[in-house]
């Protein structure tokens, strides 16, 4: 069973890590998985145990974060209610009622005999698919009852709550309970320094302002260890400012926790920032959905409407689902899909897309995709997701932090005891160097700051119109040495026009146009719609039987009495037709009509406009091969890899060859590189499944092939690729720095600690501050 909670006020990478380890390991949890950016836990458990997993999450989650809120993630059902005209038997009713109630997504399940009326509460991912399921159980039951759905009540959207949630009211808690701590600490200090207070006078300042600052770390340390978990951030603050007190250093100890608690306080405002600035990017889930049923405008959740329905889109208003523009004309905002900010105009016909903001005029759109399916949808939910895919680096400090802390500790131990028993003596200075050797060495600065990176990194990739899975594929993105491009829709536009038709045996350029669009009139396919578009007329449907599509090589077709074959070489040798071979440049269709070669027809493809800079900047940052696969003929992949300079190609591809051809340059690849895979069609998905870094291209590509990538490119632009790299290589720059900064820093600070040249104060800088350091860093990749 799958079953997500939410954890309210989770703003720790460390802990979240933890508790995801942690909840992992309980009997009966396959997996386990924290999303930090979602503030949720995701698990897979088995039914035996799940009615006692939420007392454990409780225990596990309040043992690192007391704070924070668990509570078990409840999806709001959709009510939906459908006239049963006709109904009259009260057995049917009954059997009606129960089969509907055992629906996957179905909560309840109710028949009204008198009014006919049957109203159900469905979860909404199973909403718009309900209603053929319905019909089918009816008519099992009733089959001369005619079954609609009612038109729902009038809609109001829930007031949007406040998104500013990079200072909430816990902030404003641990705000007050830090400046009165510091206040009566600099009180006692002031006293102390000036008015020459006696020892006690002040040690009762000093006492009060830790106990205002640190209870909550100390009572945390203390929880811990009753549960076994003993070395952790907490303990090195409660051992080491307590020991501090008992070796006299009494302005040290509060110091060292006023700012650890400083440093936190930083800590939960930079994740909460990074969430914020995520969040505002994907602020693209539109609130309601004016639709158009029986004659009645009426207001209803995106989640309701149905494929096919008519939406209107007002100015100023979000498209709330995918759909097809059905009337109207308008300017549309596709920033946060696309990351550009130039306005894309719209007409009858053309697709829009949901998340897009419409600007000028009143739009009627046709939907094409329930809202679960729709663009605005997808998107959300794959930056959402993505920290949920951690990279090698966050999972190797994790790892690193888990062992780390305890040598450490053990070190601190050593340093404090084994000197004063093999010298003689000192035991207070000792003592005092092993608390600052632990102050400095807490893991802080790293198991905050790297995962942060990431997930900022994400967050900025997203603002280009760049959407990665996982930060596991943002690190992969840096070691790509080998990109592999299908040609037709990524390297070159995808709209293909008829340039020349080279009839033969008699017949005539009309007749050879004519059986090819008979035998492409069922074909999605670009070259398809390049012929159908060359011969502009009403094409007669009722005529065309027996239609075959067969991959990598065209289309059969019978038109009236006629055999048509319409395709490649491949297609004429296959079924044993002598044919002349067409030696211009360009993507050929040969056509015959029963077995008698008719002609040819000659269609070209333009090469994007930025396609040739794209090559050229991968090449400057790095990449050391760039390669072409296409379907086309050799002499169409010679042309565009000459013109694009790429360093090889490979032609006349079927899209299984594709994956061999892959495969074989994955095997010639450089020892710990990646290979990266850049495709935009149907065909394209099992090659982007098999490569290192699938790419998807497009936010109008097929489905498909978005489902299968790790990056998804939003853009139609070959260099948005050069921008997912660059954001990737920032990212990675960042994380080492941040590695580099926190292990330099903590190593000269412990080594000036365990000779006595550091004291607390030092101790404070080697941990808070290269926290606040390392933080202040990672939230530099947000403004790249």
């Amino acid at each position: 069973m799958k079953r997500i909670f939410l954890l309210k006020g989770l703003d720790c990478p460390n802990c979240s890590a933890k508790i995801e380890k942690e909840v992992g390991e309980l009997d009966g949890v396959q997996s386990s998985v924290v999303n930090l950016m979602k503030q949720t836990l995701t698990i897979n458990v088995a039914p035996a145990v799940a009615n006692t997993i939420a007392s454990q999450i409780e225990t596990i989650v309040h043992s690192h974060e007391p704070g924070v809120e668990v509570q078990e993630e409840t999806i709001i059902p959709v009510t939906k209610s459908y006239l049963l005209k006709g109904l009259d038997c009260p057995n049917c009713s009954a059997k009606i009622e129960k089969e509907v109630g055992e629906l996957d997504g179905v909560q309840s399940s109710v028949v009204n005999l008198m009014k006919q009326t049957l109203t159900i509460n469905v979860a909404p991912v199973a909403a718009n698919t309900i209603a053929s399921q319905i019909e089918t159980i009816v008519h099992s039951h009733e089959p001369d009852v005619e079954v609609s759905e009612i038109a729902q009540e009038y809609y109001i959207p829930a007031k949007k709550q406040d998104t500013n949630t990079s200072y909430n009211n816990e902030d404003k808690k641990l705000t007050i309970r830090l400046a009165i701590g510091a206040a009566i600490y600099g009180i006692g200090m002031a006293l102390t320094v000036f008015a020459k207070v006696p020892l006690p006078v002040e040690l009762v300042f000093l006492i009060v302002s830790y106990i205002i600052l640190g209870r909550d770390v100390v009572w945390q340390a203390v929880r811990n260890i009753s549960k076994g978990r003993v070395f952790d951030e907490h303990f090195l603050m409660s051992v080491s400012t307590i020991g501090a007190f008992v070796i006299g250093e009494y302005p040290e100890a509060v110091a060292v926790m006023l700012f650890y608690q400083v440093g936190e306080f930083f800590q939960s405002l930079a994740v909460e920032r990074s969430r914020k600035s995520i969040s505002d990017l994907m602020d693209i889930r539109p609130d309601c959905a004016t639709v158009r049923r029986n004659g009645e405008l009426i207001t209803i959740s995106p989640e309701s409407v149905a494929i096919g329905e008519i939406i209107i889109v007002k100015p100023g208003e979000k498209i709330p689902l995918d759909g097809v523009v059905w009337d109207g004309d308008s300017m549309l905002d596709t920033r946060a899909l696309t990351g550009e900010s130039v306005p894309r105009s719209v007409h009858k016909g053309d697709e829009a897309l949901s998340g897009c903001m419409n600007q000028t005029g009143v739009l009627t759109i046709k939907t094409t995709k329930a809202f679960g399916e729709s663009t605005a949808s997808k998107i959300i939910d794959l930056v959402e997701n993505a920290s949920s895919r951690k990279a090698p680096t966050e999972n190797f400090i994790t790892t690193f932090a888990r062992y780390y802390t305890p040598v450490v500790v053990i070190l601190a131990a050593i340093l404090a005891i084994l000197p004063p028993i093999l010298l003689g003596g000192g035991w207070t200075e000792w003592i005092r160097r092993g608390f600052v050797f632990l102050v400095v060495s807490c893991p802080c600065a790293l198991v905050i700051s790297i995962p942060l990176t990431f997930f900022g990194g994400i967050g900025a990739a997203s603002k280009r119109g760049v959407l990665v899975k996982g930060s596991n594929y943002l690190e992969a993105l840096n070691n790509v040495s080998i990109i592999v491009f299908d040609k037709t829709g990524t390297l070159t536009k995808g709209v293909f026009n008829v340039t020349d038709i080279l009839p033969a045996n008699g017949f005539s350029k009309e007749q050879v146009l004519e059986y090819a669009v008979q035998a492409e009139s069922f074909s999605n396919h670009p070259i398809a719609k390049s012929i159908l578009s060359a011969y502009g007329k009403e094409i007669d449907q009722s005529v065309i039987s027996d239609y075959k599509e067969i991959s990598g090589y065209g289309i059969s077709a019978m038109a009236g009495k006629k055999k048509v074959y319409a395709g490649n070489m491949k297609l004429m040798d296959s079924e044993h037709v002598e044919y002349t071979a067409c030696e211009k440049v360009g993507t050929k269709v040969y056509v015959a009509v029963d077995g008698q070669y008719a002609g040819c027809i000659l269609i070209t493809d333009e090469v994007k406009p930025d396609s040739k800079k794209a090559i050229s900047d991968l090449k400057h940052i790095g990449v050391e091969k760039t390669v072409m696969l296409t379907g086309d003929d050799e002499k169409i992949g010679k042309s565009v890899a000459e013109e694009l300079q790429l360093d090889k190609y490979y032609a006349q591809l079927l899209p299984d060859q594709k994956v061999e051809k892959v495969e074989l340059l994955d095997s010639k690849k450089r020892p710990g590189s990646k290979l990266a895979f850049v495709g935009d069609g149907i065909n394209d998905a099992p090659v982007l499944a098999r490569a290192d870094v699938g790419i998807a291209m497009g936010g109008l590509g097929s489905d498909a092939a978005i489902e299968a990538a790790d990056v998804v490119l939003m853009t139609d632009e070959p260099s948005k690729l050069v921008d997912a790299i660059e954001v990737a290589k920032a990212t990675k720059q960042i994380v080492m720095q941040n590695i580099v900064i926190a292990l330099g820093i903590k190593s000269v600070f412990l080594i000036l600690g365990a000779l006595g040249i550091a004291g607390m104060w030092e101790a404070v800088f080697g941990d808070v501050g290269v926290t606040i350091i390392a933080v202040l860093n990672a939230m530099r990749i947000l403004k790249k």
